[in-house]
């Protein structure tokens, strides 16, 4: 299980059997918090023993937790959490648990929460315990179209086509593949038979196919391809800038985005930003890094000037000790190949951006 699943997991028992099934928990998870009725305390102070309702602290641990693992009867835990319940996207997973550990059931959250990766670990800790899943997907051995390059850092762009075109997957009707950038990876073994290969987003029109899964970093606006697919954005691109100390936020969110819309580049599809390691850090980049989520690689000036640009200048070298830095950043943290060459946009930013190299 990946680490970000491991921190954040409480889990709550009511009883002594629980109790024991929760320390067993512990002992193999990393990042896991146990809850239990006060009246069973026996000095244990790695145990948050509480003295509220039981309802009121599901209520806390749902909005509060990664994963939330409860060990008592299903029925009572969906009457617990059904009035928090919001969708799958920022729901906890929600893992139940018997009291003799002879079920390990993902009730919440399966795939995107991921419970049913940390059911079937958890499973593995009992002698006797089954992982329960029943999501559609993985009874039926398919592509979990919600999970599809996550272990990658791909976001999905359009969450509302998920449903449907989950459903047009387990019902095997014929779904077309889209990709033209990313790890070729992301499905393990043998597409199922009721999935395609493509070579052109104009095949995914046909009426032949019900569904597509688009992998791209282009920006896509025919509305037939976009009313029937789902489109993943590797992170396969970027952007190297050049700025001054005082270049704002919003210069800096303005050019990217004229660039990125200029040349059909979709934002989600930026894996970092790259520029020059400065003594001191530079206000308005950070405020652009964190407001979009985007992370900075700073390279130093003797790393800079050692890779070889289209387009050197004077005019950077005598002020900044490089004679690039926006294409020779780029090139440094993707390591792949400059597909925009520097642009300038006065007064003060310069933005170039390059290709990321998968293979």
């Amino acid at each position: 299980m990946s680490d970000h699943l491991e921190k954040g997991i409480s889990v709550l028992t009511i009883t002594r059997h629980g109790l024991e099934i929760a320390r067993t928990i512990k002992r193999n998870l990393k990042g896991v918090q146990i809850y239990s009725p006060s009246k069973f305390n026996d000095t244990d102070s790695g145990i948050i023993w509480f003295t509220e309702q039981t309802s009121k602290v599901v209520q806390n641990l749902f909005k509060s937790s990664r994963a939330l693992i409860c060990i008592f009867s299903l029925g009572a835990v969906i009457r617990l959490i059904s009035p928090y319940i919001g969708d799958k996207k920022t729901d906890p997973a929600i893992i139940v648990i018997d009291d003799k550990a002879n079920f390990v059931i993902s009730a919440l959250s399966g795939h995107l929460g991921g419970a049913n990766s940390m059911a079937e670990q958890i499973a593995t800790f009992f002698p006797n315990a089954k992982p329960v899943i029943t999501t559609a997907a993985d009874v039926n051995e398919t592509i979990a179209v919600d999970l599809v390059g996550r272990e990658y850092g791909w976001e999905i762009e359009n969450y509302e086509n998920i449903t449907r075109v989950s459903a047009m997957m387990v019902n095997e009707e014929k779904i077309g593949v889209y990709q033209d950038i990313g790890q070729r990876e992301w499905y393990k073994g043998k597409l199922p038979p009721n999935v395609f290969r493509v070579e052109s987003l104009e095949e995914i029109k046909a009426s032949e196919f019900k569904g597509g899964l688009i992998i791209s970093e282009r920006v896509i606006t025919d509305p037939h391809i976009l009313g029937k697919s789902v489109i993943y954005r590797p992170k396969s691109l970027v952007v190297g800038v050049g700025l001054h100390w005082d270049t704002s936020k919003y210069i800096i969110s303005e050019g990217i985005r004229a660039l990125m819309q200029k040349n059909d580049l979709s934002l989600k599809s930026i894996r970092n930003i790259s520029t020059l390691k400065r003594e001191k850090e530079i206000t308005g980049l950070q405020e652009f890094s964190s407001d979009y989520g985007i992370p900075i690689q700073m390279f130093g000036k003797q790393e800079l000037a050692s890779i070889s640009v289209p387009n050197p200048s004077e005019i950077v070298n005598k002020f900044e000790g490089t004679y690039s830095v926006a294409e020779s950043s780029a090139i440094l943290s993707s390591r792949g190949d400059l597909i925009i060459p520097k642009l300038k946009l006065p007064p003060n930013l310069t933005i170039a951006v390059a290709r990321v190299r998968f293979d």
